[in-house]
Protein backbone atom coordinates (compact mmCIF):
# COMPACT_ATOMS: atom_id res chain seq x y z
CA UNK A 1 0.00 0.00 0.00
CA UNK A 2 1.44 3.40 -0.95
CA UNK A 3 1.41 6.66 0.97
CA UNK A 4 -0.67 8.63 -1.53
CA UNK A 5 -4.04 9.96 -0.37
CA UNK A 6 -4.83 11.41 -3.81
CA UNK A 7 -3.45 10.45 -7.23
CA UNK A 8 -4.34 11.72 -10.67
CA UNK A 9 -2.95 10.50 -13.98
CA UNK A 10 -3.57 12.59 -17.12
CA UNK A 11 -6.92 13.76 -15.74
CA UNK A 12 -9.07 15.61 -18.30
CA UNK A 13 -12.47 17.31 -18.15
CA UNK A 14 -14.02 18.79 -21.29
CA UNK A 15 -17.27 20.76 -21.49
CA UNK A 16 -18.27 20.90 -25.16
CA UNK A 17 -15.20 22.36 -26.86
CA UNK A 18 -13.80 23.89 -23.66
CA UNK A 19 -10.98 21.99 -21.93
CA UNK A 20 -11.41 22.87 -18.24
CA UNK A 21 -8.83 20.39 -16.94
CA UNK A 22 -5.98 19.48 -19.25
CA UNK A 23 -4.05 16.26 -18.46
CA UNK A 24 -3.42 16.93 -14.78
CA UNK A 25 -1.11 14.48 -13.02
CA UNK A 26 -0.23 14.84 -9.34
CA UNK A 27 0.09 12.94 -6.08
CA UNK A 28 -0.81 14.06 -2.56
CA UNK A 29 0.77 12.46 0.49
CA UNK A 30 -1.25 11.29 3.47
CA UNK A 31 -1.29 13.93 6.21
CA UNK A 32 -0.20 16.67 3.82
CA UNK A 33 -1.61 20.17 3.34
CA UNK A 34 -1.63 20.33 -0.44
CA UNK A 35 -2.37 23.69 -2.01
CA UNK A 36 -4.03 24.21 -5.38
CA UNK A 37 -3.05 27.71 -6.40
CA UNK A 38 -4.25 29.66 -9.41
CA UNK A 39 -6.46 32.46 -10.72
CA UNK A 40 -10.22 32.11 -11.04
CA UNK A 41 -11.10 29.95 -14.02
CA UNK A 42 -7.84 27.98 -13.91
CA UNK A 43 -9.65 24.65 -13.43
CA UNK A 44 -9.11 24.20 -9.69
CA UNK A 45 -12.77 23.75 -8.74
CA UNK A 46 -13.46 21.41 -11.64
CA UNK A 47 -10.53 19.20 -10.61
CA UNK A 48 -11.70 19.12 -7.00
CA UNK A 49 -15.26 18.26 -8.01
CA UNK A 50 -13.92 15.31 -10.01
CA UNK A 51 -11.83 14.17 -7.04
CA UNK A 52 -14.93 14.35 -4.84
CA UNK A 53 -16.91 12.14 -7.23
CA UNK A 54 -19.21 15.02 -8.16
CA UNK A 55 -18.10 15.20 -11.81
CA UNK A 56 -17.09 12.33 -14.07
CA UNK A 57 -13.69 12.72 -15.77
CA UNK A 58 -13.69 12.89 -19.56
CA UNK A 59 -10.49 10.83 -19.58
CA UNK A 60 -7.56 9.96 -17.36
CA UNK A 61 -7.73 8.46 -13.91
CA UNK A 62 -8.05 9.71 -10.34
CA UNK A 63 -7.77 7.77 -7.10
CA UNK A 64 -8.81 9.07 -3.67
CA UNK A 65 -7.77 6.81 -0.78
CA UNK A 66 -7.16 4.18 -3.45
CA UNK A 67 -10.72 4.45 -4.79
CA UNK A 68 -11.39 5.26 -8.45
CA UNK A 69 -13.48 8.44 -8.56
CA UNK A 70 -15.19 7.42 -11.82
CA UNK A 71 -15.98 3.82 -10.87
CA UNK A 72 -16.62 4.26 -7.13
CA UNK A 73 -17.95 7.81 -6.56
CA UNK A 74 -20.20 6.86 -3.62
CA UNK A 75 -17.35 5.13 -1.79
CA UNK A 76 -15.14 8.16 -2.45
CA UNK A 77 -17.71 10.54 -0.98
CA UNK A 78 -17.98 8.48 2.22
CA UNK A 79 -14.23 8.87 2.78
CA UNK A 80 -13.93 12.61 2.24
CA UNK A 81 -15.14 15.93 3.55
CA UNK A 82 -15.95 18.67 1.05
CA UNK A 83 -16.32 22.39 1.66
CA UNK A 84 -17.01 24.81 -1.16
CA UNK A 85 -16.63 28.57 -1.18
CA UNK A 86 -20.43 28.85 -0.90
CA UNK A 87 -20.26 26.93 2.42
CA UNK A 88 -23.37 24.80 1.57
CA UNK A 89 -25.11 25.77 4.82
CA UNK A 90 -28.83 26.35 5.41
CA UNK A 91 -29.41 29.91 6.56
CA UNK A 92 -32.93 29.17 7.85
CA UNK A 93 -31.59 26.58 10.33
CA UNK A 94 -29.77 27.22 13.58
CA UNK A 95 -26.12 26.31 14.00
CA UNK A 96 -27.08 23.13 15.87
CA UNK A 97 -29.72 22.17 13.32
CA UNK A 98 -27.18 22.50 10.50
CA UNK A 99 -24.83 20.19 12.38
CA UNK A 100 -27.65 17.68 12.97
CA UNK A 101 -28.61 17.77 9.29
CA UNK A 102 -25.07 17.11 8.05
CA UNK A 103 -24.53 14.42 10.68
CA UNK A 104 -27.49 12.59 9.17
CA UNK A 105 -26.38 13.24 5.61
CA UNK A 106 -22.90 11.87 6.32
CA UNK A 107 -24.31 8.87 8.16
CA UNK A 108 -22.65 9.58 11.50
CA UNK A 109 -23.70 6.70 13.82
CA UNK A 110 -26.32 7.74 16.39
CA UNK A 111 -24.17 6.59 19.32
CA UNK A 112 -21.42 9.12 18.53
CA UNK A 113 -23.48 12.00 17.10
CA UNK A 114 -23.63 13.92 20.39
CA UNK A 115 -19.87 13.57 20.81
CA UNK A 116 -19.15 14.68 17.24
CA UNK A 117 -21.57 17.61 17.53
CA UNK A 118 -19.84 18.81 20.69
CA UNK A 119 -16.45 18.44 18.99
CA UNK A 120 -17.58 20.60 16.05
CA UNK A 121 -19.09 23.28 18.31
CA UNK A 122 -15.89 23.50 20.35
CA UNK A 123 -13.57 23.32 17.32
CA UNK A 124 -15.47 26.14 15.61
CA UNK A 125 -15.83 28.08 18.89
CA UNK A 126 -19.61 28.11 18.37
CA UNK A 127 -20.76 26.54 21.64
CA UNK A 128 -22.31 29.81 22.83
CA UNK A 129 -23.93 30.33 19.42
CA UNK A 130 -25.45 26.88 18.96
CA UNK A 131 -29.01 28.29 18.93
CA UNK A 132 -28.18 31.22 16.63
CA UNK A 133 -29.76 31.32 13.19
CA UNK A 134 -27.06 30.62 10.64
CA UNK A 135 -28.21 33.60 8.56
CA UNK A 136 -27.13 35.92 11.39
CA UNK A 137 -23.53 34.64 11.48
CA UNK A 138 -20.66 36.61 9.95
CA UNK A 139 -18.70 35.14 7.05
CA UNK A 140 -15.94 33.98 9.38
CA UNK A 141 -18.32 32.12 11.70
CA UNK A 142 -20.15 30.55 8.76
CA UNK A 143 -16.80 29.42 7.42
CA UNK A 144 -15.92 27.67 10.70
CA UNK A 145 -19.36 26.06 10.87
CA UNK A 146 -19.04 24.81 7.28
CA UNK A 147 -15.65 23.28 8.07
CA UNK A 148 -17.10 21.62 11.17
CA UNK A 149 -19.99 20.16 9.16
CA UNK A 150 -17.54 18.83 6.56
CA UNK A 151 -15.56 16.89 9.18
CA UNK A 152 -18.47 15.55 11.27
CA UNK A 153 -17.83 12.01 10.03
CA UNK A 154 -14.08 12.40 10.66
CA UNK A 155 -13.02 11.84 7.03
CA UNK A 156 -9.34 11.09 6.41
CA UNK A 157 -9.25 13.44 3.40
CA UNK A 158 -10.68 16.95 3.29
CA UNK A 159 -11.24 18.96 0.11
CA UNK A 160 -11.57 22.72 0.66
CA UNK A 161 -12.47 24.68 -2.48
CA UNK A 162 -11.63 28.39 -2.05
CA UNK A 163 -12.77 28.17 1.60
CA UNK A 164 -11.59 31.67 2.55
CA UNK A 165 -12.97 33.55 -0.45
CA UNK A 166 -14.70 36.75 0.68
CA UNK A 167 -13.68 36.35 4.33
CA UNK A 168 -11.74 39.04 6.18
CA UNK A 169 -7.98 38.53 6.85
CA UNK A 170 -8.40 37.90 10.60
CA UNK A 171 -10.99 35.17 9.97
CA UNK A 172 -8.76 33.70 7.26
CA UNK A 173 -5.87 33.45 9.71
CA UNK A 174 -8.03 31.76 12.35
CA UNK A 175 -9.35 29.33 9.73
CA UNK A 176 -5.83 28.32 8.72
CA UNK A 177 -5.04 27.62 12.37
CA UNK A 178 -7.85 25.05 12.27
CA UNK A 179 -6.52 23.54 9.04
CA UNK A 180 -3.05 23.10 10.55
CA UNK A 181 -4.58 21.47 13.63
CA UNK A 182 -6.43 18.98 11.42
CA UNK A 183 -3.29 18.19 9.42
CA UNK A 184 -1.51 17.57 12.70
CA UNK A 185 -3.93 14.70 13.41
CA UNK A 186 -3.10 12.88 10.15
CA UNK A 187 -5.90 14.35 8.06
CA UNK A 188 -4.98 15.09 4.45
CA UNK A 189 -6.02 18.58 3.38
CA UNK A 190 -6.43 19.44 -0.30
CA UNK A 191 -7.15 23.17 -0.45
CA UNK A 192 -7.55 25.55 -3.39
CA UNK A 193 -6.87 29.25 -3.06
CA UNK A 194 -5.91 32.34 -5.04
CA UNK A 195 -4.40 34.04 -1.99
CA UNK A 196 -0.61 33.96 -2.22
CA UNK A 197 -0.11 34.35 1.55
CA UNK A 198 -2.18 31.22 2.17
CA UNK A 199 -0.01 29.23 -0.21
CA UNK A 200 2.89 29.64 2.23
CA UNK A 201 1.01 27.50 4.77
CA UNK A 202 0.96 24.49 2.44
CA UNK A 203 3.50 21.67 2.50
CA UNK A 204 3.40 21.48 -1.30
CA UNK A 205 1.70 23.43 -4.08
CA UNK A 206 0.41 22.85 -7.57
CA UNK A 207 0.23 26.05 -9.60
CA UNK A 208 -2.61 25.76 -12.10
CA UNK A 209 -3.21 27.91 -15.15
CA UNK A 210 -5.64 27.40 -18.02
CA UNK A 211 -6.46 23.88 -16.91
CA UNK A 212 -2.87 22.70 -16.59
CA UNK A 213 -0.46 22.28 -13.69
CA UNK A 214 2.48 24.50 -14.63
CA UNK A 215 4.56 23.93 -11.48
CA UNK A 216 4.56 21.54 -8.55
CA UNK A 217 6.60 21.52 -5.36
CA UNK A 218 7.13 22.93 -1.88
CA UNK A 219 6.99 26.75 -1.61
CA UNK A 220 10.74 26.99 -1.08
CA UNK A 221 11.38 24.75 -4.10
CA UNK A 222 9.22 26.93 -6.32
CA UNK A 223 10.98 30.08 -5.15
CA UNK A 224 14.36 28.44 -5.77
CA UNK A 225 13.22 27.69 -9.31
CA UNK A 226 13.24 31.41 -10.04
CA UNK A 227 16.95 31.66 -9.22
CA UNK A 228 17.79 31.95 -12.91
CA UNK A 229 16.50 35.53 -12.67
CA UNK A 230 17.52 38.38 -10.41
CA UNK A 231 14.63 40.23 -8.80
CA UNK A 232 14.68 43.94 -7.97
CA UNK A 233 12.38 46.00 -5.78
CA UNK A 234 11.88 49.30 -7.59
CA UNK A 235 10.03 52.22 -6.00
CA UNK A 236 9.70 55.39 -8.07
CA UNK A 237 7.77 58.64 -8.22
CA UNK A 238 5.64 57.33 -11.12
CA UNK A 239 5.17 53.52 -11.12
CA UNK A 240 2.96 53.28 -14.23
CA UNK A 241 5.22 55.54 -16.27
CA UNK A 242 8.15 53.46 -15.03
CA UNK A 243 6.54 50.26 -16.32
CA UNK A 244 6.05 51.78 -19.76
CA UNK A 245 9.57 53.20 -19.81
CA UNK A 246 11.19 49.85 -18.96
CA UNK A 247 9.37 47.88 -21.67
CA UNK A 248 12.10 48.47 -24.24
CA UNK A 249 15.17 48.39 -21.96
CA UNK A 250 17.53 45.50 -22.84
CA UNK A 251 18.13 42.99 -20.04
CA UNK A 252 14.78 43.68 -18.35
CA UNK A 253 12.37 40.77 -18.03
CA UNK A 254 9.02 41.07 -16.31
CA UNK A 255 7.84 44.23 -14.54
CA UNK A 256 4.94 43.69 -12.12
CA UNK A 257 3.12 45.93 -9.65
CA UNK A 258 3.74 44.79 -6.08
CA UNK A 259 2.15 46.94 -3.38
CA UNK A 260 3.05 50.55 -4.04
CA UNK A 261 6.19 49.61 -5.97
CA UNK A 262 7.38 47.30 -8.73
CA UNK A 263 9.11 43.95 -8.90
CA UNK A 264 11.48 43.78 -11.87
CA UNK A 265 13.23 40.64 -13.10
CA UNK A 266 16.59 41.24 -14.80
CA UNK A 267 19.16 39.04 -16.51
CA UNK A 268 22.26 40.64 -15.00
CA UNK A 269 22.14 42.76 -11.85
CA UNK A 270 24.70 45.53 -12.35
CA UNK A 271 24.18 46.32 -16.08
CA UNK A 272 20.40 46.20 -15.67
CA UNK A 273 20.44 48.44 -12.60
CA UNK A 274 22.53 51.02 -14.46
CA UNK A 275 20.25 50.81 -17.51
CA UNK A 276 17.21 51.41 -15.30
CA UNK A 277 18.82 54.46 -13.71
CA UNK A 278 19.74 55.97 -17.08
CA UNK A 279 16.31 55.24 -18.60
CA UNK A 280 14.31 56.73 -15.71
CA UNK A 281 16.58 59.77 -15.36
CA UNK A 282 15.94 60.55 -19.03
CA UNK A 283 12.19 60.39 -18.35
CA UNK A 284 12.43 62.60 -15.27
CA UNK A 285 11.27 59.77 -13.00
CA UNK A 286 12.76 59.78 -9.51
CA UNK A 287 13.99 56.49 -8.00
CA UNK A 288 13.21 56.11 -4.29
CA UNK A 289 14.52 52.55 -3.93
CA UNK A 290 16.21 49.98 -6.13
CA UNK A 291 17.67 46.82 -4.61
CA UNK A 292 17.83 43.08 -5.09
CA UNK A 293 15.27 41.04 -3.12
CA UNK A 294 14.41 37.32 -2.79
CA UNK A 295 11.39 36.25 -4.88
CA UNK A 296 7.98 35.73 -3.29
CA UNK A 297 5.51 33.07 -4.41
CA UNK A 298 3.62 35.82 -6.22
CA UNK A 299 6.78 36.64 -8.18
CA UNK A 300 7.16 32.97 -9.04
CA UNK A 301 3.56 32.72 -10.15
CA UNK A 302 3.75 35.87 -12.29
CA UNK A 303 6.96 34.61 -13.94
CA UNK A 304 5.44 31.20 -14.67
CA UNK A 305 2.27 32.67 -16.17
CA UNK A 306 4.31 35.07 -18.31
CA UNK A 307 6.35 32.10 -19.56
CA UNK A 308 3.14 30.22 -20.41
CA UNK A 309 1.77 33.25 -22.23
CA UNK A 310 4.91 33.49 -24.35
CA UNK A 311 4.56 29.83 -25.36
CA UNK A 312 1.10 30.48 -26.82
CA UNK A 313 1.81 33.95 -28.23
Amino acid sequence: MNDWAVETDELVKVFGTFVAVDHVSLQVKKGEIFGFLGPNGAGKSTTIRMLCGLLTPTSGRALVKGLDVAAEPEEVRSNIGYMSQRFSLYDDLTVEQNIDFFAGMYGVPQKIRRERKQYVLEMANLTDRHNAMTATLSGGWKQRLALGCAILHDPPILFLDEPTSGVDPIARGAFWDLIRELAGTDHTIFVSTHYMDEAEYCHRLALMYRGRVIALGAPEELRAGLSTHTLLQLDTSAPLDTMRALEQVPGIGEVAVFGSGLHVTVDNLEPATEAIRICLAAKGIEIHRIEQIPPSLEDVFVALIEAEEKKTA
